[in-house]
C-alpha cells in the first residue's frame, strides 16, 4: 500500500515553534554525546593521572557509561508513562548534573567508573523520554522526518566535542571536561523546565505495576516488526560504539595522527549529520523502510570493501577517513528510521516501548561494540570486520521482521496500534 505523506499530531507541544522543539529535543539527546566524545582526547591523560596500566582499559570510561545508560533507559520511560514526561525528565537531569560533578571530583579510577555508571543511568532519561515526547506528537514517516532533523542538529555535538575536549586540555586539567559538561547540562535543564510543557495526554497515562510493565514489554516482543527493528538497530549501532571505543587508539597509535584527531573525528561524524539532513528531505517521499534498508546494504558493501583494502595492505589515513565517513553516512539513515519504525505501533505505552527499545539497543550495541573495541590490535581490521558482520546480521534480522517483503511502504491504516 502506498502511503500518503501525512502526519499525526503535527504541531510541537504548547505552542512551541517547530524549530525550538527540534533544537530542545536535539540538546536533550545530545547529553549522551557530550558525555562521551569530549573525553576521547583526554583518555591517555586520565589513564596516566589515575594509574590505569593497560591502554585498552581506558575504554571502560566509555563502556561503563553505556552500562548505566542501558539500565537507566529501561526505567525512565516506564516512570514517564505514569508521572509524565516533564517531571521525570527534570529530576533525572538534575541527578545527571550531580553525577557529572562527581566525575570531575573522582580521585581513583574505580570512583570515576562508578560515577560514570551513575551519569549514564540518569542520562538514559534524556534519551528515552525525548523519544517518548516525539512519539506523543508524531507518527510513522513524519516521526522519522522529525527524528532525522533532531539527529542532524544533535550531530553537531560529536562533530565539535573532541575539539572542545582538546581545547579544554590545552588550558586546564581533564577534570574541567566534566565541569563543562555539568554547566552545559544545567543550561539545557533550565531551558526544558521553562519551555517544555507536558506532552503525555491524561488518557495515555498508565498505572505502574509489574503486570502492566510485563504486559507492555510482552506486547513489544510479540510485535514482529517492532522487536525486529529494535534488534537490528542494536546490532547495527554496535559498529558505532566500536568506532567510538577504538577511534582514539586508531588515530593516536595506528596512524600517529594525534594532532589532527579532532578534525578527522569531525569529518567522520559530520557525515552522519549530512546523512540525517538528506534523510529528513527524502523520508516523506520514499518512506523510512526503503531508505533504511537501502542504507544497510550500503553499509555492508562499504565495510566489506574496507576489510579487503586492509587485507591487501592498502589502508591509509585517507582510506580510513573516506570509508568510515561513508559507513557513518549509512548508519545515519538506519538510526532514526529504525527507531521510528519500531515505535510506530505504540501511542499509549510509548514510554514503556521507548524504554525497552533504548535498553535493548544500548545493551546490544554496547556489548557488541565492547567486544570489537577490546579486540583492538594496532590495526583497523577488528573495527572494519566487526562493522561488516554487524551490518550483515542486522540485514538478516530485518528480512525476518518483514517476512521477506523488503522495500515496502505501508500506509497509516496498515500500522496497527498496540494497546497495553
Amino acid at each position: 500500500m502506498t502511503q500518503t505523506p501525512s502526519e499525526h499530531a503535527t504541531a510541537p507541544p504548547g505552542g512551541m515553534h517547530f524549530r525550538e522543539f527540534v533544537m530542545l529535543c536535539a540538546c536533550l539527546m545530545a547529553m549522551n554525546a557530550l558525555s562521551i566524545d569530549p573525553m576521547l582526547p583526554a583518555l591517555p591523560e586520565i589513564g596516566r593521572d589515575l594509574n590505569v596500566p593497560y591502554p585498552n582499559d581506558r575504554q571502560l570510561i566509555i563502556s561503563m557509561y553505556f552500562v548505566g545508560l542501558g539500565v537507566g533507559s529501561l526505567l525512565f520511560g516506564i516512570l514517564s508513562d505514569r508521572f509524565g514526561r516533564r517531571r521525570v525528565l527534570g529530576w533525572a537531569m538534575a541527578l545527571f548534573i550531580l553525577s557529572s560533578i562527581a566525575c570531575a571530583g573522582a580521585h581513583s579510577f574505580t570512583m570515576l567508573l562508578m560515577a560514570r555508571v551513575c551519569a549514564g543511568f540518569f542520562a538514559g532519561a534524556s534519551r528515552v523520554i525525548t523519544i517518548g515526547i516525539i512519539r506523543d506528537r508524531f507518527r510513522g514517516d513524519a516521526m522519522a522526518r522529525v527524528m532525522s532533523l533532531i539527529f542532524a542538529v544533535f550531530i553537531l555535538v560529536p562533530v565539535m566535542a573532541p575539539g572542545m575536549g582538546q581545547a579544554i586540555l590545552w588550558i586546564a586539567p581533564w577534570r574541567w571536561i566534566f565541569w563543562t559538561l555539568a554547566i552545559l547540562a544545567a543550561m539545557v535543564w533550565l531551558w526544558m523546565l521553562l519551555r517544555l510543557p507536558e506532552t503525555l495526554k491524561p488518557e495515555n497515562r498508565i498505572a505502574i505495576s509489574v503486570r502492566t510493565v510485563l504486559r507492555g514489554v510482552g506486547a513489544v516482543i510479540a510485535h514482529r516488526s517492532a522487536i525486529g527493528y529494535m534488534l537490528a538497530s542494536g546490532v547495527a549501532m554496535g559498529g558505532l560504539v566500536a568506532f567510538i571505543l577504538s577511534v582514539q587508539q586508531i588515530m593516536f597509535d595506528t596512524f600517529d595522527a594525534r594532532r589532527i584527531f579532532p578534525i578527522v573525528f569531525a569529518v567522520i561524524a559530520g557525515s552522519m549529520g549530512v546523512g540525517s539532513l538528506i534523510n529528513s528531505r527524502l523520508v516523506m517521499r520514499f518512506g523510512a523502510r526503503r531508505l533504511s534498508q537501502s542504507a544497510l546494504i550500503l553499509l555492508i558493501l562499504t565495510c566489506t570493501v574496507h576489510v579487503g583494502i586492509i587485507q591487501m595492505g592498502w589502508e591509509s589515513l585517507q582510506t580510513f577517513m573516506a570509508l568510515q565517513s561513508l559507513t557513518m553516512l549509512a548508519i545515519s539513515f538506519t538510526a532514526s528510521n529504525f527507531s521510528s519504525i519500531s515505535m510506530e505501533p505504540f501511542s499509549k505505552g510509548a514510554g514503556i516501548a521507548s524504554s525497552f527499545q533504548s535498553f535493548l539497543t544500548t545493551a546490544l550495541s554496547a556489548t557488541l561494540g565492547s567486544v570489537v573495541g577490546r579486540a583492538y590490535d594496532g590495526t583497523v581490521l577488528p573495527l572494519a570486520l566487526g562493522m561488516a558482520c554487524f551490518g550483515g546480521a542486522a540485514f538478516a534480522i530485518i528480512v525476518w521482521a518483514e517476512r521477506g517483503r523488503m522495500f515496502t511502504r505501508p500506509g497509516h491504516g496498515a500500522l496497527r496500534e498496540v494497546e497495553f
